[in-house]
């Protein structure tokens, strides 16, 4: 028995040796260029997985048929998701197209994934995968929209988004966000620092020479 004990002291303190070892040497590639060897890809999902089921399960999920819902849900969409995910018709933007893991068609995520879980993810984010937890930010009331929208994606091809997104002007919590030129967020904050930038352009005046003293306009 105390043969069997220190065999498995022994093992852990190697194993416990060998994995500081591997964190401090550097060997692993931290690098966004390299994928995942399959089979951590595979543990990763299978985590994720599990884990937002289990998360998601007593979520309770409102009516999402409302047609003026997935209206409201496209324009946040386009704001929030599509730079990464890309959507019917559309790419990714550059930072999608750089991440690692690649961020998922939303399409065929949300054609095996339901609505609570959908929700989840939206609000809670996922670590280590560049997907932002939007609940941070915005309230279930402005998320349930968005997840409406995503439900609809599988049944969506690029013309039917267009047409859905042209009816939807004006609706949503992201309605009036439009891409200035160069595809940057045109905002009331980009205004105050233009109206700042030109403000500390304008040269200040410079001041006055005093007069210099004439001594031949006194008798002494």
């Amino acid at each position: 028995m105390k043969t069997i004990i220190a065999t498995l002291v022994i093992v852990s303190l190697l194993a416990g040796l060998g994995t500081a070892l591997f964190i401090y040497s550097g060997v692993y590639d931290v690098s966004a260029s390299t994928p995942h060897s399959r089979l951590l890809e595979k543990i990763l999902e299978k985590t994720m997985h599990a884990s937002i089921e289990r998360r998601a399960r007593d979520i309770q999920v409102p009516d999402l048929d409302s047609d003026e819902l997935t209206l409201a849900g496209i324009n946040d969409f386009e704001a929030m998701c599509v730079g990464c995910h890309g959507a019917p018709g559309k790419e990714p933007g550059p930072a999608g197209q750089g991440l690692n893991p690649p961020a998922p068609k939303l399409g065929e995520s949300a054609a095996h994934m339901d609505p609570a879980e959908l929700f989840w993810v939206t609000k809670n984010g996922i670590k280590m995968t560049g997907m932002p937890a939007w609940g941070a930010t915005h309230g279930d009331e402005e998320l349930w929209p968005v997840v409406a929208l995503l439900t609809a994606l599988p049944q969506l091809d690029a013309e039917a988004y267009a047409a859905l997104k042209h009816r939807a002007k004006g609706m949503g919590h992201h309605a009036h966000d439009e891409p200035a030129a160069g595809g940057k967020m045109h905002t009331e904050n980009d205004d105050n620092k233009r109206a700042a930038t030109a403000d500390r352009s304008e040269p200040e005046p410079e001041p006055e020479p005093e007069p210099e003293h004439d001594h031949n306009a006194h008798s002494h």
